[in-house]
């Protein structure tokens, strides 16, 4: 199993990028995909043209609810009905399936609720090849252990130095986390041409390992505007394409 994160700050097109690589690894057809929404606002399943009807959080928060009522039915654990919400919630698609993580705690104890949700999720994703986890800005989910180790960490920048800084802490908070995250890459969506000097100069600065660019792409606003699926893409796509260049870099050793 191979595990790629998606981070950066917000607004830079993390779940577009996420959604074009879970594009490439259904259209390369060599395993199947595990996508984690790890962003509270959950829209990875429009980009994949998925449905979702609960979210982990949501379970999470009823059954805490169900436990402090005392309404959980008698003779069932936590940890066997939690696994059995957890998959009633995978969505099932077209050469991927989905699990959104949704809203973060609220002013309860979640201790034990997110072990044995940790537990249950590692389980579930060893049944796939691969699973790409789209994060919330910044690395919360990571750091909260609440995903597996992480063999990529892909980080996606705007073409500016906020982005770029942004993108320098986040591999520094990577290089100490539990659970440890393997290699990691910088890219940077939606460039206006050349990439000026002085960013150029804060990603060696750095020592970002900057994989490829995504280009503007029209096709996606165009897509964005009507509701439909990023990963409806045709492959000729400009975005796509420089994903895909991407991801063979990755899989290939990287740099």
């Amino acid at each position: 199993m191979t595990t790629i994160a998606i981070a950066g700050k917000g607004g830079t097109g993390k779940t577009t990028v996420a959604g074009l690589l879970i594009k490439y690894l259904r259209d390369k057809n060599e395993g199947s995909v595990l996508a984690i929404d790890a962003d509270p606002s959950a829209n990875l399943n429009a980009v994949l043209g998925l449905s979702l009807e609960a979210t982990v959080g949501d379970i999470r928060e009823e059954t805490l609810a169900r436990v402090g009522s005392g309404s959980m039915q008698a003779g069932v654990a936590k940890q066997d009905y939690l696994d059995y919400r957890i998959n009633e919630a995978l969505v099932e698609g077209p050469g991927v399936d989905l699990l959104a993580m949704g809203r973060p705690e609220g002013p309860g104890c979640y201790c034990a609720a997110n072990n044995m949700l940790r537990v249950i999720i590692d389980r579930l994703a060893k049944s796939y090849s691969y699973v790409v986890i789209d994060n919330e800005a910044g690395l919360e989910h990571l750091s909260r252990r609440t995903t597996r180790d992480v063999d990529v960490l892909l980080i996606v920048s705007d073409p500016t130095l906020r982005g770029i800084t942004t993108a320098g802490r986040e591999v520094g908070v990577s290089n100490e986390l539990q659970p440890k995250v393997g290699q990691h890459y910088l890219v940077i969506n939606r460039p206006d041409g050349e990439l000026p000097r002085a960013i150029s100069e804060a990603i060696a600065r750095y020592d970002l390992n900057l994989i490829g660019s995504v280009p503007v792409d029209a096709a996606i606003a165009a897509f964005d505007a009507v509701g439909k699926p990023t990963v409806d893409l045709p492959p000729e796509a400009p975005a796509y394409r420089a994903v895909r260049a991407i991801a063979e870099k990755v899989f290939n050793g990287g740099l």
